[in-house]
């Protein structure tokens, strides 16, 4: 089945409409969300927290870190001293009424990560149904739930004055609101949708070997490894196009496709999002193409001398090296 932006493409539809339909199939996540997890969290665990941390709108992956930072330490094996147990530290009655079996091998181990992660999750988004007519933040009134009970949120209309609710709401949101290592953050859902909109503006303009930066279509230089010089042709190459569509978005990026990689978090195949970027080549450092990935195993890119910025599958090059999510930390290749 295609998905919504594919449908919408396929439908003549406009820029507008499109970016529309790409935020949705990025999992509905709200403008100023996080896509993407920059709370410290054990690499064993960061595909479990990235994809629970969209089972509802209340929950973002580094929301859902902060919390097991906080509960556990990402401690699976912790039990308390009242008895909560595992890495999100669930009371055995409401593990026996809210946990799910989430790795699907038959049955529900408050012990086990790939269970106890997204049954954090799931509970987290029934409690935030439970006291969502509550008024103020319904992030903050879902982790004093969480913490507290939904009966004492509801009973104090908010976070209860306990100290160590109070505490915990604040440390939680604290965490998660914390950016990545070296000052930088990941793409959020409006950034995305914004380099998206911007790249299809551009639709049809010709590929230019060294051309476009971020403000836009330029002339290029020579030569391509085969030869080709866009000297005298106005538009974009590869990862041109990319810098400008990001620029409008207000993240810079550097000029090379490699470069971009360097400059991204790189992310599974099958947790790509909308906005992501999507780089062919045999290793980094022999990086030497890139496409702004758009759903349902497309890309918007600017291909190749001789032809025009374009959406194309992401399948159409045989030699996908890896996908990856913008931020504005560097490292090195």
């Amino acid at each position: 089945m295609r998905s919504t932006a594919v449908a919408a493409l396929a439908a003549g539809a406009t820029a507008a409409v499109i970016v529309a339909a790409l935020v949705q199939a990025a999992g509905s996540t709200p403008a100023g969300q996080v896509l993407g997890l920059t709370v410290s969290a054990p690499a064993e665990y960061r595909h479990l927290i990235e994809k629970a941390g969209t089972t509802c709108p209340e929950v973002s992956p580094n929301l859902l870190a902060a919390l097991l930072a906080t509960e556990s330490g990402f401690n699976p094996k912790a039990k308390s001293p009242v008895g909560a147990q595992g890495i999100a530290q669930f009371m055995p009655s409401t593990w026996e009424s809210s946990g799910i079996d989430g790795n699907r091998d038959g049955r529900r181990d408050v012990w086990d990560p790939e269970d106890a992660i997204p049954s954090a999750a799931k509970y987290l988004c029934d409690i935030a149904e439970e006291v969502k007519d509550v008024p103020g933040d319904k992030q903050r009134n879902m982790l004093a739930a969480y913490n507290a009970g939904p009966g004492a949120v509801v009973q104090y209309g908010g976070v209860p004055p306990y100290e160590e609710t109070q505490g915990y709401v604040k440390a939680i949101t604290a965490l998660a609101d914390k950016p990545a290592p070296g000052g930088g953050s990941l793409t959020t859902a409006q950034q995305a949708a914004t380099a998206i909109n911007a790249a299809d503006s551009q639709l049809g303009l010709p590929y230019s070997w060294g051309g476009g930066d971020a403000s836009g279509p330029t002339t290029g230089f020579c030569c391509s490894p085969n030869g080709s010089s866009g000297g005298n042709i106005v538009g974009f190459d590869c990862s041109g196009l990319v810098v400008y569509a990001y620029a409008q978005a207000g993240i810079s990026l550097p000029r090379t496709a490699a470069e971009q990689y360097a400059a991204s978090e790189p992310i599974k195949r099958e947790d790509m999002r909308p906005g992501d970027l999507v780089f062919f080549g045999g290793s980094a450092a022999g990086i030497h193409h890139v496409g702004i990935y758009v759903g349902g195993g497309h890309m918007i890119e600017a291909p190749r001398p001789g032809k025009v910025v374009r959406y194309s599958p992401v399948d159409s090059m045989s030699d996908f090296y890896a996908a990856a999510r913008p931020t504005s930390n560097k490292k090195e290749i």
